[in-house]
């Protein structure tokens, strides 16, 4: 039976390669690093005397997990709070989306929505292949299809990624506008501000971790948004899932996050995530670049 301890140290060895490729199919640092635990475990499990190559049997599993978490329903729900930092500069249109992708250790959120229109096995195919080099008959076997298959995957995926637009999004302009708007009129206790800018039948849900609220009508709503002018004063403008939004930061801690539904230049809701473990499991602290 091969030592536990030599094992996690192979493991350990192959660690960050591995996280890199988790995190670019998942698009979410938490979500790789879950990954990982489940690839350990697999690992663990099985031993390694009877894997021949145990950088290439681990690539497999960590993908296979990915895939698996890739089609679960849940992504749904946890890709709409994927953050990053409000930049006005958008992304060059004549990059290659397979070298944006392998840039970083995070996804951009225009990337990630963009990978979102592809279906998981399409996913896998074009970011094992494209990003990181490998070779069909090895995604073949990840995909449980054949080499010929994996191949015409990737090739659609990347004939889809590349010829998307740029996701639809509000008016980037107008959307900062009606952020700032929203933070200021909310500091200053404005009401007539506030309901300026909400629609009539706007709803906020929030999320507590603990508790659950839904907050119907502008008026409810903008008088919640007072008294939370303590927040206002400490939030700065970012992107949630490619939507308008901001970020309650205390001290170096990103406390909440807000995101804003618009349209035709009101807020039509709200959606706010003050959970702290939700927030660290999604990775907001690292997403939006704050300080821990």
């Amino acid at each position: 039976m091969t030592d536990r301890r030599f094992l996690a140290r192979r493991f350990d060895t192959e660690r960050p390669r591995l996280r890199a490729i988790a995190t670019k199919l998942l698009g979410s640092s938490a979500d790789a690093d879950d990954a990982l635990q489940e690839t350990w475990i697999r690992l663990d499990r099985s031993g390694d005397d009877a894997i021949e190559n145990l950088p290439a049997w681990l690539t497999t599993v960590v993908s296979r997990v990915s895939l698996d978490m890739l089609r679960a329903p849940r992504r749904t729900r946890e890709h709409s709070w994927q953050v990053e930092p409000w930049r006005d500069e958008p992304i060059a249109e004549a990059a290659d989306p397979a070298e944006l992708i392998a840039q970083s250790d995070q996804v951009s959120v225009a990337l990630l929505i963009l990978l979102e229109t592809l279906s998981p096995a399409e996913r896998i195919a074009f970011v094992l292949h494209d990003v990181f080099d490998q070779p069909f008959d090895e995604i073949a076997t990840v995909l449980n299809r054949t080499p010929d298959a994996a191949r015409q995957l990737a090739s659609r995926a990347r004939r889809r990624v590349r010829g998307a637009a740029e996701p639809a999004r509000p008016n980037r302009e107008r959307g900062r506008y009606i952020v700032e708007a929203w933070l200021a009129a909310a500091q200053d206790g404005d009401i007539a501000a506030l309901l300026s800018l909400l629609d009539d039948g706007a709803v906020l849900h929030a999320d507590y971790g603990t508790t659950a609220q839904t907050v119907d009508g502008a008026h409810a709503i903008a008088e919640q948004a007072v008294l939370s002018g303590r927040l206002a004063a400490h939030s700065t403008p970012i992107l949630i899932g490619g939507k308008p939004g901001v970020a309650a930061i205390m001290g170096t801690r990103v406390v909440s996050i807000m995101a804003f539904d618009i349209q035709d230049d009101r807020i039509v809701g709200l959606h706010v995530l003050a959970d702290p473990d939700r927030l660290d499991a999604l990775g907001v602290q690292a997403g939006i670049g704050a300080q821990p």
